[in-house]
């Protein structure tokens, strides 16, 4: 059985590359993504999905009068598109109940820090501000907290004397395109079990 992927967006999209990839040569079996969705309309992301032939959707926020109607749009688009699960690759919103709710332990958020610490927007910056010895990244189930839901699998890096806020989150990111499609991976194959706050991988 193939599991039909969405996956929303904001940004350059470079984790939809890393899970387009992974499809792509096998990594990830039986799953595809059938629908990219960005709240920005110029977002790179949209293009990395019409380049791989997969369909690409914007649409503005501005144009609904509450969150709710906007997530109503955005689910009536998923469900067109038979989507299994959400993947959330650099969303810079935060999902309230209407999509929660919809895809309950089916949705999936990639984070650059090693949760719960630093939540939020530039947690590289945050991390390497506050002069941790180690960051990390972070793949974890959306619930209606900010960064709060089930953790999935943890990636530590270590800071080195030498690094910058930059140079820290490029090997952030090194990580992210690793472990985003393992978990992937393990939930398209039955693999994580929801416990409580723990995750289990079968």
């Amino acid at each position: 059985m193939t599991t039909n992927i969405a996956v929303l967006v904001s940004g350059r999209g470079s984790n939809l590359q890393s899970i387009i990839d992974n499809i792509e040569n096998g990594y990830i079996q039986n799953a595809q993504i059938t629908v990219v969705v960005s709240d920005v309309s110029d977002a790179y992301a949209l293009e990395r999905a019409r380049e791989h032939g997969i369909t690409d959707v914007y649409i503005d926020p501005s144009d609904f009068e509450s969150k709710k109607e906007y997530e109503l749009e955005v689910l009536e688009i998923l469900k067109d598109h038979g989507a299994d699960m959400i993947l959330l690759a650099g969303y810079m919103r935060l999902l309230g109940k209407t999509i929660i709710e919809a895809y309950s332990n089916r949705i999936i958020n990639i984070h650059p820090a090693l949760l719960p610490a630093f939540k939020g927007l530039h947690a590289q910056e945050q991390a390497f501000e506050y002069g941790v010895k180690v960051a990390g990244c972070t793949v974890h189930f959306v619930d209606e907290g900010m960064d709060t839901g089930p953790i999935i699998i943890q990636k530590c890096v270590p800071v080195l004397d030498d690094d910058t806020a930059d140079s820290l989150s490029a090997r952030i990111l090194e990580q992210e395109h690793k472990i985003f499609p393992e978990a992937v991976k393990l939930f398209t194959e039955g693999k994580l079990k929801v416990e409580g706050r723990i995750v289990v991988h079968a």
